[in-house]
Protein backbone atom coordinates (compact mmCIF):
# COMPACT_ATOMS: atom_id res chain seq x y z
CA UNK A 1 0.00 0.00 0.00
CA UNK A 2 1.20 3.53 -1.12
CA UNK A 3 1.52 5.88 1.39
CA UNK A 4 -1.30 8.70 1.22
CA UNK A 5 -0.76 11.20 -1.41
CA UNK A 6 -1.58 15.28 -1.01
CA UNK A 7 -4.93 14.61 -2.56
CA UNK A 8 -5.82 11.82 -0.53
CA UNK A 9 -4.64 13.92 2.66
CA UNK A 10 -6.72 17.13 1.38
CA UNK A 11 -9.41 15.28 0.81
CA UNK A 12 -9.85 13.19 4.18
CA UNK A 13 -8.94 16.59 5.91
CA UNK A 14 -12.37 17.89 4.04
CA UNK A 15 -14.27 15.16 4.99
CA UNK A 16 -13.18 15.05 8.45
CA UNK A 17 -13.90 18.69 9.23
CA UNK A 18 -16.71 19.36 7.38
CA UNK A 19 -18.67 15.86 7.46
CA UNK A 20 -17.14 14.23 10.90
CA UNK A 21 -16.37 11.02 8.94
CA UNK A 22 -15.06 8.23 10.90
CA UNK A 23 -12.30 5.80 9.06
CA UNK A 24 -15.04 3.24 8.31
CA UNK A 25 -17.28 6.10 6.82
CA UNK A 26 -14.58 7.20 4.73
CA UNK A 27 -13.46 3.56 3.25
CA UNK A 28 -16.49 2.89 2.77
CA UNK A 29 -17.37 6.38 0.62
CA UNK A 30 -14.07 5.66 -1.59
CA UNK A 31 -13.62 1.87 -1.79
CA UNK A 32 -11.44 3.26 -4.53
CA UNK A 33 -8.65 4.46 -2.62
CA UNK A 34 -8.14 1.63 -0.93
CA UNK A 35 -7.25 3.23 2.47
CA UNK A 36 -6.19 1.40 5.25
CA UNK A 37 -7.93 2.27 8.50
CA UNK A 38 -4.99 2.51 10.94
CA UNK A 39 -3.71 5.00 8.40
CA UNK A 40 -6.79 7.08 8.60
CA UNK A 41 -7.19 6.73 12.04
CA UNK A 42 -3.61 7.95 12.59
CA UNK A 43 -4.45 11.08 10.57
CA UNK A 44 -7.75 11.85 11.77
CA UNK A 45 -6.16 12.39 15.13
CA UNK A 46 -3.82 14.60 13.53
CA UNK A 47 -6.69 16.71 12.13
CA UNK A 48 -8.38 16.63 15.26
CA UNK A 49 -5.34 17.84 17.25
CA UNK A 50 -4.13 20.56 14.46
CA UNK A 51 -6.57 20.92 12.06
CA UNK A 52 -3.61 19.95 9.24
CA UNK A 53 -3.41 16.87 7.32
CA UNK A 54 -0.19 17.89 5.60
CA UNK A 55 2.93 16.07 6.07
CA UNK A 56 6.23 17.84 7.47
CA UNK A 57 8.92 17.42 5.82
CA UNK A 58 12.12 14.66 6.70
CA UNK A 59 14.38 17.89 7.18
CA UNK A 60 12.32 19.94 9.31
CA UNK A 61 11.88 16.79 11.95
CA UNK A 62 12.63 17.92 15.27
CA UNK A 63 13.96 16.05 18.36
CA UNK A 64 13.19 18.04 20.81
CA UNK A 65 11.88 16.02 23.20
CA UNK A 66 14.54 13.29 23.05
CA UNK A 67 17.49 16.04 23.98
CA UNK A 68 20.71 15.00 26.12
CA UNK A 69 18.54 16.40 29.20
CA UNK A 70 15.57 14.52 28.68
CA UNK A 71 17.42 11.32 27.84
CA UNK A 72 19.21 11.56 31.42
CA UNK A 73 15.82 12.52 33.16
CA UNK A 74 13.81 9.02 31.65
CA UNK A 75 16.89 6.99 32.05
CA UNK A 76 16.78 8.03 36.10
CA UNK A 77 12.95 8.09 36.78
CA UNK A 78 12.32 4.68 34.51
CA UNK A 79 14.72 2.53 35.99
CA UNK A 80 14.86 1.13 39.65
CA UNK A 81 18.02 1.76 41.96
CA UNK A 82 19.68 -1.04 42.81
CA UNK A 83 19.18 -0.09 46.18
CA UNK A 84 15.92 1.59 45.95
CA UNK A 85 13.66 -1.75 44.13
CA UNK A 86 10.30 -0.92 42.84
CA UNK A 87 10.76 2.66 42.40
CA UNK A 88 10.95 3.26 38.95
CA UNK A 89 8.01 5.44 37.19
CA UNK A 90 5.86 4.45 34.35
CA UNK A 91 5.85 6.31 31.00
CA UNK A 92 2.47 7.98 32.44
CA UNK A 93 3.86 8.86 35.50
CA UNK A 94 6.86 10.22 33.62
CA UNK A 95 4.73 12.07 31.76
CA UNK A 96 3.09 13.96 34.36
CA UNK A 97 6.22 14.83 36.29
CA UNK A 98 8.48 16.01 33.75
CA UNK A 99 5.96 17.47 30.49
CA UNK A 100 7.52 14.81 28.36
CA UNK A 101 4.94 12.93 26.16
CA UNK A 102 4.81 9.45 27.17
CA UNK A 103 5.06 8.21 23.20
CA UNK A 104 8.68 10.24 23.41
CA UNK A 105 9.41 8.43 26.69
CA UNK A 106 8.77 5.26 25.18
CA UNK A 107 11.01 6.03 22.44
CA UNK A 108 13.95 7.35 24.99
CA UNK A 109 13.85 3.73 26.82
CA UNK A 110 13.70 2.09 23.72
CA UNK A 111 15.85 4.21 21.05
CA UNK A 112 18.12 6.32 23.29
CA UNK A 113 18.53 4.21 26.28
CA UNK A 114 18.66 0.77 24.91
CA UNK A 115 16.01 -0.73 27.51
CA UNK A 116 13.97 -3.59 27.23
CA UNK A 117 10.41 -3.87 28.96
CA UNK A 118 9.31 -7.19 31.10
CA UNK A 119 6.42 -7.29 32.85
CA UNK A 120 6.23 -8.00 36.77
CA UNK A 121 4.91 -10.88 38.53
CA UNK A 122 2.89 -10.91 41.55
CA UNK A 123 4.82 -13.17 44.15
CA UNK A 124 4.43 -14.21 47.62
CA UNK A 125 6.11 -11.80 49.91
CA UNK A 126 9.20 -13.38 51.42
CA UNK A 127 10.87 -11.74 55.08
CA UNK A 128 14.51 -12.43 55.21
CA UNK A 129 13.44 -15.36 57.78
CA UNK A 130 11.00 -17.10 54.98
CA UNK A 131 14.09 -16.93 52.55
CA UNK A 132 16.68 -19.01 54.95
CA UNK A 133 13.95 -21.05 56.09
CA UNK A 134 12.87 -21.86 52.20
CA UNK A 135 16.32 -22.23 51.39
CA UNK A 136 17.24 -24.92 54.25
CA UNK A 137 13.75 -26.85 53.63
CA UNK A 138 14.95 -26.86 49.65
CA UNK A 139 18.50 -28.09 50.33
CA UNK A 140 17.01 -31.00 53.02
CA UNK A 141 14.36 -31.95 49.93
CA UNK A 142 17.34 -32.15 47.51
CA UNK A 143 18.56 -34.67 49.27
CA UNK A 144 15.59 -36.35 50.64
CA UNK A 145 13.83 -36.62 47.37
CA UNK A 146 14.78 -39.00 45.06
CA UNK A 147 13.00 -39.57 41.41
CA UNK A 148 11.29 -42.45 42.23
CA UNK A 149 9.95 -40.88 45.90
CA UNK A 150 8.56 -37.50 43.77
CA UNK A 151 7.22 -40.30 41.28
CA UNK A 152 4.92 -41.29 44.37
CA UNK A 153 4.50 -37.32 46.02
CA UNK A 154 0.69 -37.13 46.28
CA UNK A 155 0.45 -32.55 46.30
CA UNK A 156 -2.35 -31.18 47.34
CA UNK A 157 -3.57 -27.84 48.37
CA UNK A 158 -6.99 -25.86 48.49
CA UNK A 159 -8.16 -22.44 46.58
CA UNK A 160 -11.13 -20.10 46.87
CA UNK A 161 -13.30 -20.14 43.65
CA UNK A 162 -15.81 -17.31 43.00
CA UNK A 163 -19.07 -17.28 41.27
CA UNK A 164 -17.98 -14.00 39.39
CA UNK A 165 -15.61 -14.45 37.04
CA UNK A 166 -12.12 -12.87 37.78
CA UNK A 167 -10.59 -10.02 35.41
CA UNK A 168 -7.24 -9.46 34.13
CA UNK A 169 -7.74 -5.92 33.13
CA UNK A 170 -4.76 -5.96 30.69
CA UNK A 171 -6.71 -8.28 28.33
CA UNK A 172 -10.13 -6.86 28.93
CA UNK A 173 -10.15 -4.61 26.05
CA UNK A 174 -12.84 -3.54 24.00
CA UNK A 175 -12.48 -2.67 20.20
CA UNK A 176 -14.37 -0.08 18.51
CA UNK A 177 -14.46 1.98 15.55
CA UNK A 178 -14.32 5.45 17.20
CA UNK A 179 -12.07 7.99 17.14
CA UNK A 180 -13.15 8.80 20.80
CA UNK A 181 -13.47 6.32 23.71
CA UNK A 182 -16.59 8.93 24.69
CA UNK A 183 -17.84 7.56 21.56
CA UNK A 184 -18.37 4.25 22.93
CA UNK A 185 -21.40 3.32 24.66
CA UNK A 186 -20.95 2.55 28.38
CA UNK A 187 -22.64 -1.10 28.45
CA UNK A 188 -19.53 -2.51 26.42
CA UNK A 189 -16.44 -0.53 28.24
CA UNK A 190 -18.06 -0.81 31.71
CA UNK A 191 -18.23 -4.44 33.53
CA UNK A 192 -20.26 -4.75 36.95
CA UNK A 193 -18.11 -6.29 39.99
CA UNK A 194 -20.13 -7.49 43.02
CA UNK A 195 -18.71 -5.91 46.52
CA UNK A 196 -18.64 -10.07 47.52
CA UNK A 197 -19.35 -12.77 45.65
CA UNK A 198 -20.43 -16.57 46.25
CA UNK A 199 -17.67 -18.68 46.07
CA UNK A 200 -16.54 -22.17 47.09
CA UNK A 201 -13.20 -23.61 48.74
CA UNK A 202 -11.56 -26.93 46.49
CA UNK A 203 -9.45 -29.21 47.87
CA UNK A 204 -7.87 -31.65 45.96
CA UNK A 205 -4.15 -33.72 44.93
CA UNK A 206 -2.54 -34.91 41.81
CA UNK A 207 0.75 -37.27 41.18
CA UNK A 208 2.33 -38.93 38.69
CA UNK A 209 0.20 -41.58 40.05
CA UNK A 210 -3.17 -40.20 39.06
CA UNK A 211 -5.17 -37.18 40.25
CA UNK A 212 -8.03 -37.09 43.58
CA UNK A 213 -11.50 -35.86 42.77
CA UNK A 214 -12.06 -32.34 43.50
CA UNK A 215 -13.87 -32.23 47.49
CA UNK A 216 -15.70 -29.08 48.11
CA UNK A 217 -15.47 -27.50 51.61
CA UNK A 218 -18.91 -27.25 53.66
CA UNK A 219 -20.33 -23.33 53.21
CA UNK A 220 -19.37 -21.52 56.87
CA UNK A 221 -16.91 -24.51 57.85
CA UNK A 222 -14.35 -24.10 60.13
CA UNK A 223 -11.28 -25.32 58.69
CA UNK A 224 -9.11 -25.92 62.01
CA UNK A 225 -7.05 -29.59 61.81
CA UNK A 226 -10.68 -31.90 63.34
CA UNK A 227 -12.28 -30.61 59.91
CA UNK A 228 -9.27 -30.84 58.01
CA UNK A 229 -8.67 -34.51 59.25
CA UNK A 230 -12.20 -35.96 59.43
CA UNK A 231 -13.37 -34.26 56.40
CA UNK A 232 -10.78 -33.05 53.62
CA UNK A 233 -8.54 -36.37 54.23
CA UNK A 234 -10.97 -38.97 55.78
CA UNK A 235 -13.99 -38.19 53.06
CA UNK A 236 -11.60 -36.63 50.37
CA UNK A 237 -8.46 -36.56 49.51
CA UNK A 238 -6.79 -39.92 50.64
CA UNK A 239 -9.20 -42.64 49.69
CA UNK A 240 -8.69 -41.56 46.28
CA UNK A 241 -4.76 -41.47 46.81
CA UNK A 242 -5.16 -44.82 48.51
CA UNK A 243 -6.83 -46.42 45.59
CA UNK A 244 -4.57 -45.16 42.75
CA UNK A 245 -1.34 -45.64 45.13
CA UNK A 246 -2.05 -48.82 45.92
CA UNK A 247 -1.23 -47.55 49.65
CA UNK A 248 2.40 -46.38 48.51
CA UNK A 249 3.03 -42.86 48.45
CA UNK A 250 3.74 -39.62 50.36
CA UNK A 251 1.65 -37.38 51.08
CA UNK A 252 2.57 -33.44 50.51
CA UNK A 253 0.53 -30.68 51.68
CA UNK A 254 1.35 -26.90 52.54
CA UNK A 255 2.26 -24.98 56.14
CA UNK A 256 -1.40 -23.59 57.02
CA UNK A 257 -2.32 -23.49 60.41
CA UNK A 258 -4.63 -26.54 60.05
CA UNK A 259 -1.86 -28.74 58.45
CA UNK A 260 1.04 -28.36 60.64
CA UNK A 261 -1.44 -28.18 64.25
CA UNK A 262 -0.69 -31.49 66.73
CA UNK A 263 -3.72 -33.25 66.01
CA UNK A 264 -2.88 -33.43 61.90
CA UNK A 265 0.34 -34.48 62.55
CA UNK A 266 -1.00 -37.56 64.94
CA UNK A 267 -3.73 -38.03 61.91
CA UNK A 268 -0.87 -38.46 59.08
CA UNK A 269 1.55 -40.60 61.76
CA UNK A 270 -0.91 -42.73 61.54
CA UNK A 271 -3.24 -43.12 58.43
CA UNK A 272 -0.43 -42.62 56.05
CA UNK A 273 2.79 -44.32 54.48
CA UNK A 274 5.01 -41.36 54.36
CA UNK A 275 4.79 -36.91 54.82
CA UNK A 276 6.82 -34.25 54.18
CA UNK A 277 6.96 -32.96 57.84
CA UNK A 278 6.22 -29.14 58.28
CA UNK A 279 9.69 -28.42 59.17
CA UNK A 280 10.53 -29.50 55.76
CA UNK A 281 8.19 -28.41 53.52
CA UNK A 282 9.23 -24.46 52.44
CA UNK A 283 7.40 -21.78 53.83
CA UNK A 284 5.45 -19.12 51.63
CA UNK A 285 6.15 -21.13 48.40
CA UNK A 286 3.48 -21.57 45.96
CA UNK A 287 5.98 -21.44 43.37
CA UNK A 288 7.20 -25.26 44.83
CA UNK A 289 3.57 -26.75 44.45
CA UNK A 290 2.32 -28.18 41.35
CA UNK A 291 -0.86 -27.57 41.77
CA UNK A 292 -0.59 -23.83 42.69
CA UNK A 293 1.92 -22.99 40.08
CA UNK A 294 0.34 -24.86 37.41
CA UNK A 295 -2.58 -26.90 37.74
CA UNK A 296 -4.93 -24.15 39.24
CA UNK A 297 -4.52 -22.01 36.53
CA UNK A 298 -5.05 -24.04 33.46
CA UNK A 299 -8.51 -25.15 35.88
CA UNK A 300 -9.31 -21.60 36.23
CA UNK A 301 -9.20 -21.24 32.41
CA UNK A 302 -11.24 -24.02 31.71
CA UNK A 303 -14.21 -23.20 34.30
CA UNK A 304 -14.31 -19.36 33.40
CA UNK A 305 -15.30 -20.19 29.73
CA UNK A 306 -18.43 -19.98 30.39
CA UNK A 307 -20.65 -17.82 32.89
CA UNK A 308 -21.04 -19.07 36.53
CA UNK A 309 -24.97 -18.95 37.76
CA UNK A 310 -24.37 -20.03 41.42
CA UNK A 311 -22.56 -22.07 43.42
CA UNK A 312 -24.11 -25.43 42.32
CA UNK A 313 -23.72 -24.38 38.96
CA UNK A 314 -19.86 -23.39 40.22
CA UNK A 315 -19.37 -26.95 41.78
CA UNK A 316 -20.71 -28.72 38.69
CA UNK A 317 -18.54 -26.60 36.70
CA UNK A 318 -15.48 -27.29 38.05
CA UNK A 319 -16.29 -31.61 38.60
CA UNK A 320 -17.03 -31.17 34.84
CA UNK A 321 -13.62 -29.18 33.83
CA UNK A 322 -11.66 -31.37 36.17
CA UNK A 323 -12.12 -34.08 33.96
CA UNK A 324 -10.50 -32.14 31.44
CA UNK A 325 -7.18 -31.98 33.47
CA UNK A 326 -4.91 -34.65 31.75
CA UNK A 327 -2.71 -36.50 32.90
CA UNK A 328 0.57 -35.23 30.90
CA UNK A 329 -0.15 -31.81 32.41
CA UNK A 330 0.10 -32.95 35.36
CA UNK A 331 2.83 -35.06 35.00
CA UNK A 332 4.61 -32.03 33.21
CA UNK A 333 3.88 -29.99 36.35
CA UNK A 334 5.46 -32.46 38.23
CA UNK A 335 8.69 -32.97 36.12
CA UNK A 336 9.14 -29.22 36.57
CA UNK A 337 9.35 -29.03 40.62
CA UNK A 338 12.86 -30.93 41.55
CA UNK A 339 13.78 -28.01 39.01
CA UNK A 340 12.19 -25.37 40.90
CA UNK A 341 13.36 -26.86 44.26
CA UNK A 342 16.98 -26.41 42.90
CA UNK A 343 16.34 -23.08 41.77
CA UNK A 344 15.46 -21.76 45.44
CA UNK A 345 18.72 -23.19 46.59
CA UNK A 346 20.39 -21.35 43.56
CA UNK A 347 18.45 -17.95 44.78
CA UNK A 348 19.42 -18.35 48.24
CA UNK A 349 15.60 -19.03 49.10
CA UNK A 350 14.24 -15.71 47.16
CA UNK A 351 12.44 -15.97 44.53
CA UNK A 352 12.87 -18.03 41.39
CA UNK A 353 10.53 -17.09 38.71
CA UNK A 354 13.44 -14.39 36.46
CA UNK A 355 15.19 -18.06 37.09
CA UNK A 356 12.58 -20.40 35.16
CA UNK A 357 11.72 -18.06 31.77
Amino acid sequence: MAPLTDEDRILIRILRTEKRFNAYQMMTEFPSRKWKKRTLNDLIKKIDATGSSTRRASGDRRRSARTAENIARVGELICSQDDRPGTSKSPREIERATGISRSSVRRIAKQDLNLKVFRRREVQKLSQADSLKRLAACKRLKRRMTDDMIKKTWFTDEKIFTVQTPTNTQNDRVYADVTFKRDVTPARLLKGRKHFSQSVMVSLGVAKQGKTEPFFVESKAKINSVYYCDQVLARGLLPDIRRQSRGDYIFQQDGAPAHRSRHTIGYLNINVPEFIEPENWPPNSPDLNPVDYSIWGALQQLVYREPIENVDHLKRVIIRCWTEISQDLVDAAIDQWPRRVAAVVQAAGGHIEYLLD
